[in-house]
């Protein structure tokens, strides 16, 4: 695992992007394609706007897959993660196989298609982010590290919904959903590389559980550190809580 420290959330986000396009422009150049893992809300705005903007990528060579969707809401909605993806990732930039989770549809069918389509080759690149409660896509504490499934439906804690409430994407905490559908652990751990992007002061707590202490279920980020191909991009809000054994690794 990497850690990168930037001073603001812009640069951390230019750096991150240009890694992120750098790995997509060699699986392309390896293999003719790109498998990706694009991740969602607040806190990935300005790297997947920096990595919208890339050189030289071609994305009609790209097939994307996504970390979660929550499981009633309908793809027009403002929090819908296909909405958000379809908005600030596919459409700009002309992604054109690409598998997004149906909120709507019975889970069951759903996780059926798309794990079958998931386990079809290798995936090369994932982006991800860490929750304020610590939690990888949307397995919120205590995380299942052991199913081998590449989709499960999770039950979403209160402070994972909270989050949800406080990045503006509902108006009250009874309008967000309970359940969800969600990317397993062990399923983003497949991925070649991983790039998580994790800016902001609120999320320096979850920062600290995760690269500090105990790799455990209680602190699902943990699990990243179990892959030799991770980079964790911070700012210095992100970082503020990390001790000297991990900065001196930077």
């Amino acid at each position: 695992m990497k850690v990168r420290i930037f001073p603001d959330k812009f640069q951390l986000a230019g750096a991150a992007a240009s890694d992120a396009a750098n790995a997509i422009r060699n699986a392309i150049s390896d293999h003719g394609s790109a498998r990706i893992i694009a991740a969602t809300g607040a806190s990935q705005f300005e790297f997947l706007r920096e990595l919208a903007k890339a050189p030289a990528v071609n994305w009609k060579s790209v097939e994307m897959f996504h970390l979660d969707e929550y499981l009633g809401l309908p793809a027009t909605h403002l929090a819908s993660f296909r909405k958000y993806l379809l908005d600030r990732l596919i459409r700009p930039v002309g992604i054109i196989r690409y598998h997004l989770l149906d909120g709507e549809a019975n889970p069951q069918n759903v996780i059926a298609e798309v794990s079958a389509e998931i386990r079809k080759s290798p995936i090369d690149v994932a982006f991800v982010g860490i929750g304020e409660n610590g939690h990888l896509a949307f397995n919120d504490p205590p995380a299942d590290f052991e199913t081998e499934d590449a989709f499960i439906v999770v039950e979403l804690d209160e402070a994972c919904r909270r989050q949800q409430l406080g990045e503006g994407w509902f108006k009250t905490l009874e309008e967000v959903p309970r359940r969800a559908m969600s990317m397993t652990v062990r399923q983003i751990l497949r991925a070649g590389e991983i790039f998580c992007v994790v800016p902001d002061a609120r999320k320096a707590r979850a920062v600290a559980n995760g690269l500090q202490g105990e790799i455990t279920p209680m602190v699902p980020a943990s699990a990243l550190r179990r892959h030799p191909r991770t980079t964790i991009y911070l700012d210095k809000d992100s970082s503020a809580l990390l001790q000297p054994d991990v900065l001196a690794h930077v």
